[in-house]
C-alpha cells in the first residue's frame, strides 16, 4: 500500500485517492490501524442492564472486529468492560444479561471477581506458578458519559477530552432523562465504503442539492463546522419555523436559534442532538463496498418529534444513501483518482481525511 497524503492546507489539498475506498488491502489494514485504536459506543446503561442485572455481553464492532466483551457493574455501581473470554481455554462465558456475584465459566468452572481478577479454579491445586496475572480477565479502557458507555481495545487518544468538548455544548440538556426508543431505532444497509458514508455526513455542502426538505428548515448560509482533534461539530440554525434549543444565558450559542448539533467522533460515530432528544448513528463496516448504519434514538420531548430539522429522518437517510451509493460506483471509474475540497464547505471532510492518512501511515 502506498502511504496516504492529504495536505494540511485545505486550499491545496486533494481528497484521499480512490484506492483507499476500493482496494481490499486498505480495508483490511484499517481494522488494526484505525478501528482497533478507536473508541466505540457500545450502548447505554439502561438498555444493556436492567436494575436486576449486573453484567451483559456487548458488541465492540462486529463483524469487522469480533472482540468478545462483557460490561460489568459492580457493587459500587462502577462500570467497566472486561474480556468475555475465559483465561483457561478461551470459552465465551456470558451469553445474555444476568446477575451474579462473580463471573463464572460454564466450561470448567473457573471463577472471576467482578473486577476481572481470578478467583478460583477446580482441579488446579497441583499447578505450579498459578495463578499468574495473565489468569485475570483483560480490562478494556472504558469511559462512561452520562449513561452511555464507550470502550476501546488499544486507544490512541483519550475520549474523555472529546466528550468534554461535546458536553460543554450539550451538557445543559437533561441527558440522563433521554430514553431509548426501539420503535424509532433502525438499521440501514448501505452499498458503499464506510468512509464514503462519513464523508457525506461531514459536510452540509450537499444539503441544498440532496435534501430539499431539510434545506427549507435550516439556514444553509450560516451552517457552521467546528473542528476538534478527534471530532467535529456541525451546527444547523433554524430559519424560524423549526423548534430550537432553549439555551441558557451562559451558553456559547446563547441568542442563536440552533435547530441541531451534529457531532461526529472519529472514526465512525455520530451524535445528533435535536430539541426532541438524541440520535446516535454508528457506521459499521461490512466490506470494502458495504456498511451498516445503526440509528439509536433517545427521546426527551416527544412533542417535538418529526418537526423542523429532525422531520422524517428516514427520508433524509434514504436521500443520503442514494448519493453515497452513486459515489461508490463513480469512484471506480478509470478516469477518477481524487478530488478537491471546498475551503468554505468541506472542512470536516478534509479533517477526516487527514486523520485517516495519519492513522493509516502510522
Amino acid at each position: 500500500m502506498k502511504p496516504l497524503f492529504v495536505d494540511a492546507d485545505i486550499q491545496k489539498a486533494e481528497t484521499l485517492p480512490t484506492s483507499f475506498y476500493t482496494d481490499l488491502d486498505y480495508f483490511e489494514a484499517a481494522k488494526a490501524k484505525i478501528f482497533e485504536k478507536s473508541w466505540q459506543w457500545i450502548g447505554d446503561m439502561d438498555s444493556l442492564l436492567s436494575p436486576l442485572e449486573n453484567m451483559a455481553p456487548v458488541d465492540f464492532l462486529s463483524p469487522l472486529i469480533d472482540e468478545p466483551m462483557v460490561v460489568v457493574r459492580d457493587e459500587d455501581n462502577q462500570v467497566k468492560c472486561l474480556s468475555n473470554v475465559c483465561t483457561h481455554r478461551g470459552n465465551i462465558m456470558i451469553h445474555q444479561p444476568t446477575k451474579s456475584r462473580h463471573i463464572l465459566c460454564n466450561y470448567h468452572g473457573r471463577r472471576f471477581e467482578l473486577n476481572g481478577a481470578f478467583k478460583s479454579m477446580p482441579e488446579f491445586e497441583e499447578a505450579q506458578d498459578f495463578p499468574r496475572p495473565c489468569d485475570d480477565l483483560h480490562t478494556y479502557d472504558t469511559q462512561l458519559w452520562t449513561n452511555h458507555i464507550f470502550a476501546a481495545i488499544r486507544p490512541s487518544f483519550a475520549i474523555a477530552d472529546v466528550l468534554k468538548d461535546m458536553n460543554d455544548r450539550v451538557g445543559f440538556l437533561p441527558l440522563d432523562q433521554f430514553k431509548y426508543d426501539a420503535v424509532l431505532s433502525r438499521d440501514y444497509r448501505v452499498r458503499s465504503h464506510w468512509a464514503l458514508y462519513c464523508d457525506n455526513y461531514l459536510e452540509g455542502f450537499h444539503i441544498p442539492f440532496v435534501h430539499q426538505g431539510l434545506n427549507q428548515e435550516i439556514e444553509y448560509e450560516n451552517y457552521e463546522t467546528v473542528l476538534y482533534d478527534y471530532a467535529n461539530l456541525q451546527i444547523g440554525y433554524t430559519k424560524g419555523q423549526s423548534p430550537s434549543f432553549d439555551l441558557p444565558k451562559d451558553h456559547i450559542d446563547y441568542g442563536k436559534e440552533v435547530a441541531a448539533y451534529y457531532y461526529w467522533l472519529f472514526p465512525n460515530m455520530m451524535f445528533n442532538f435535536y430539541p426532541w432528544g438524541l440520535s446516535v448513528n454508528v457506521v459499521k463496516p461490512l466490506s470494502h463496498d458495504s456498511c451498516k448504519v445503526s440509528f439509536y434514538s433517545y427521546v426527551y420531548d416527544a412533542q417535538k418529534l418529526n418537526i423542523g430539522a429532525s422531520a422524517d429522518l428516514d427520508k433524509v437517510e434514504r436521500e443520503d444513501e442514494f448519493v453515497v451509493e452513486g459515489v461508490q460506483r463513480g469512484i471506480q471509474s478509470r478516469f477518477y483518482q481524487s478530488g478537491r475540497f471546498s475551503p468554505t464547505r468541506e472542512q470536516g471532510v478534509h479533517h477526516f481525511h487527514r486523520l485517516i492518512a495519519t492513522f493509516m501511515n502510522a
